[in-house]
């Protein structure tokens, strides 16, 4: 074996000394894989000087229908050649395991060109072609799947090509959830970004469809339901490099409340869950609340932050539930009431004119105005406040313990606080422990932010509570590390998201408790938690939530040695970048032994951000955000600053690979598990007899060996493989590899027997009909169908 370089070692410091400035820019990155690309062929030598072996293109739109669990995607692609110089290739498309390609016609000058279905050892040819003769691994990737060929003729400079490609497969389903995965990453594989990028999904089921869950682009994506058993999902991007796959996950069935488990376990490590908790559109009875609406009109808000916060409340009165009870509570040094009391909502458009004539005016007495409102809170009901401010406490109790304190000694059980911060004078460590102690979340509306639109659409997914003061217990597993803390209501048309780390494995009853009107009430799921792989995207969604919890934790209570070791950790082995791994851009040893265990001191000379001002508002929003995280952050390229004159930075990005996190640079990727000065490597060279017999040994780390022709990672026996390019590459030995080396997945199933309507089980498989035919039955003889028509075609 060979010990690791110091030259090798000090090219890695400095990747990740320039990854942690992407760090400071809230940057992390997705699994990579690809769409259909065309493979330019060589041209002769010596090349032309304008010549690349990528096509841009131009736009990538998708098109899927999913009618119960069979899945249809049309994709329409058009090609530029934007070089000097003829170009001519290969169009390769990967296909999805399982897929049958229905229907694949490319349109050349307006006519269509048939392609040809390749199986996976003749794919592996044309990819294993490519890397040799490009020196190139980037196809790698595609290795062990079935593709579709066509021959591109000439493309002249300056002209284009469509291609529109149809095929069906039949989705899989695990633990009740259905997955549908499109390659979409095309960053590699084109000259320029895409001027357009859409995904639009539609979806139709006999089985009320209850998730809707994309682990890839969940905060970027529009969710429309049509009733329960209809929805479409749409994604779209322009001028981008997709960097990711498009995953959707769809849960399925018929009681109130649905309940979607996918689980990851690493090997030897404790697992990963993530628990989608979703209750029905059509819901039997919405549980009455109490809406208190506490606005700042101190002299600050005048202006258009007032009519905006005034239009935000004619919303939530407009929308109140028939059972909902109100008032408005408007405060500046002093306080005034719409009422003396709850009111019913046959009063809102009274209490809408009532605000429509407030005025900004005076000083800002925080406690007297909170006071008031928990005064009106019953321990009966659950009551939402809703507290609008833009400035720091002037009048009353300004100092921020004691007015915490006194209100902690006011506030019933049954109050829920969401603080909503306007501008950047607020003092966001008040509003963060108020949401904190009061079992809420805060928000912050910066400048140029519309404070209206965020109130709206804050009120509308809590409109509706189904079930509140929820828990859940677990069988037999153990879990730990549970977010959000603590777990909220439970609201009509959303989805909660849990996520948190488990030992044990195997079949387990889920079951979920909360109150409804007074009542406990109990609902049972059958849920299996794998002994090993599952969906390796749990892992950095849960890091994320983490870790946003761990910073609002050292923000609000000081910088606990645990909690900053847990936050560096965290951040290092799941590529989560958060402002407390920027110290690591002055360290040269961030990845060796020594480093990590100094990091922590470092982070503690960190200077303190103050409490209000712009930095201060960002940052609150910052941890906010990777605490209620839906999915796991996606990565950007970064090229660190330079001073002028000087020649630029070279770019750093972060890599996911399965669960593994990689930072690049130029043609080098290195394991972020790998601790330089403790592990020894295994020399391997690109593009040997031994390095493709690793591909086929361990097809699992394709995806780590597509990433660069350099690449350093950890397996998970602990040996640690160094490919490297070079004809003066001297390999070792590979070693035996030692028993369950390669993660295999246990399959996991639903419940097949259902439980009584208040225990509902875990969502089946979505229904075909009354035949009593399961849906892949149905699904499979309708491919036998397509397959039988294809054949008749040809």
């Amino acid at each position: 074996m060979n010990t690791y370089s110091k030259e090798v070692k000090t090219m890695r410091r400095n990747t990740f000394a320039l990854l942690l400035v992407a760090c400071m820019m809230g940057l992390a990155a997705g699994p990579v894989l690809a769409d259909g690309i065309i493979i330019i062929d060589p041209p002769p030598i010596p090349s032309p000087p304008e010549w690349s072996p990528w096509l841009t293109i131009r736009y990538h739109r998708v098109h899927v229908t999913i009618a119960d669990q069979v899945a249809t995607t049309h994709v329409d692609q058009v090609f530029r050649n934007d070089s000097s110089v003829e170009a001519e290739g290969t169009y390769v498309f990967p296909l999805p395991e399982g897929a049958v390609v229905q229907h694949f016609v490319m349109w050349v000058d307006g006519k269509p060109l048939e392609g040809e279905v390749l199986p996976a050892d003749k794919a592996r040819a044309i990819y294993e072609e490519y890397v040799r003769r490009r020196q190139d691994p980037a196809l790698l990737e595609y290795v062990g799947r079935d593709a579709v060929q066509a021959r591109i003729f000439p493309i002249p400079p300056g002209e284009e090509r469509r291609i529109e490609l149809e095929y069906t497969q039949v989705l899989p389903v695990e633990n009740g959830l259905m997955h549908y995965r499109y390659p979409l990453d095309t960053e590699r594989f084109s000259a320029l970004p895409l001027e357009q990028v859409s995904v639009f999904v539609e979806l139709a089921s006999q089985t009320p469809i209850r998730a809707l869950y994309s682990s890839s682009h969940q905060d970027e994506i529009i969710i429309r339901r049509e009733g329960e058993r209809k929805a479409t999902v749409s994604y779209e991007a322009s001028h981008i490099y997709p960097d990711r796959d498009f995953d959707l996950y769809t849960g399925f069935g018929d009681q109130e409340i649905g309940a979607s488990l996918l689980t990851y376990r690493p090997g030897m490590e404790d697992g990963f869950f993530l628990l989608m908790l979703s209750p029905s559109l059509e819901v039997e009875r919405v549980l009455p609340q109490d809406i208190l609406l506490v606005l700042d009109t101190s002299g600050s808000m005048e202006g258009e932050k007032l009519a905006q916060a005034k239009e935000a409340l004619r919303y939530i009165l407009r929308h109140l539930n028939p059972e909902d009870r109100f008032n408005v509570i408007a405060f500046s040094s002093s306080v005034q009431s719409y009422a003396s009391g709850l009111r019913s909502p046959a009063e809102a458009n009274a209490a809408a004119d009532w605000v429509s004539k407030l005025a900004a005016l005076g000083g800002t007495n925080i406690y007297l105005a909170l006071s008031e409102t928990l005064r009106q809170a019953e321990v009966e009901r659950p009551t939402v406040v809703i507290f609008l401010t833009d400035g720091l406490p002037t009048e009353g109790i300004t100092d921020e313990d004691v007015l915490l304190s006194t209100l902690a000694q006011e506030a019933p059980e049954s109050v829920h606080l969401f603080p909503f911060g306007v501008g950047y004078d607020v003092n966001t460590l008040l509003l963060d422990q108020l949401a904190e102690e009061h079992k809420g979340r805060p928000a912050y509306v910066e400048p140029d932010e519309r404070l209206d639109e965020i109130v709206s659409a804050f009120y509308a997914r809590i409109q509706s509570p189904v079930l509140t003061d929820i828990t859940l217990d677990f069988g037999n597993v153990t879990v730990y590390d549970v977010y959000p803390q603590p777990l909220p209501h439970l609201y009509a048309g959303t989805q909660l998201i849990v996520t948190g780390r488990y030992t044990g494995d195997g079949p387990q009853k889920i079951t979920l408790t909360g109150e409804v009107a007074g009542q406990r009430r109990t609902y049972t799921y059958e849920g299996n938690f794998a002994r090993k792989g599952g969906s390796d995207f749990i892992p950095r969604l849960w890091a994320a939530r983490k870790i946003g919890y761990l910073l609002t934790q050292i923000r609000l209570h000081g910088e606990q040695a645990e909690w900053v070791d847990a936050v560096v950790a965290l951040s290092l082995r799941y590529g989560i970048i958060t402002p407390y791994t920027s110290f690591l851009v002055q360290n040269e040893d961030a990845l060796t032994s020594y480093g990590r265990e100094n990091a922590a001191e470092e982070l503690v000379e960190m200077p303190t951000i103050a409490a209000s001002g712009a930095d201060a508002v960002q940052e609150a929003k910052s941890r906010e955000g990777l605490s209620g995280v839906e999915a796991p952050p996606a990565a950007q390229e970064v090229v660190p600053g330079h001073a002028a004159g000087e020649e630029g930075g070279v770019a750093t990005t972060i890599r996911y690979a399965g669960d593994k996190t990689f930072l690049c640079r130029d043609a080098t990727c290195t394991d972020t598990v790998f601790v330089p000065d403790q592990m020894e490597t295994v020399a391997v060279r690109f593009g040997s007899e031994t390095y493709w017999q690793l591909l086929t040994n361990y097809p699992d780390w394709n995806g780590y060996l597509a990433l660069a022709p350099e690449v350093i990672f950890v397996s998970e026996d602990g040996t640690v493989y160094h490919v490297q390019p070079g004809d003066d590459v001297v390999e070792d030995t590979i070693p035996q590899p030692q028993a369950d080396a390669t993660p295999t997945q246990v399959p996991t199933q639903p419940s097949e027997t259902p439980s009584a309507e208040e225990t509902p089980s875990a969502a089946p498989a979505p229904s075909t009909g009354e035949s009593g035919l399961c849906s892949g039955t149905l699904a499979l003889a309708a491919l036998s169908l397509l397959i039988g028509m294809l054949v008749l075609r040809r």
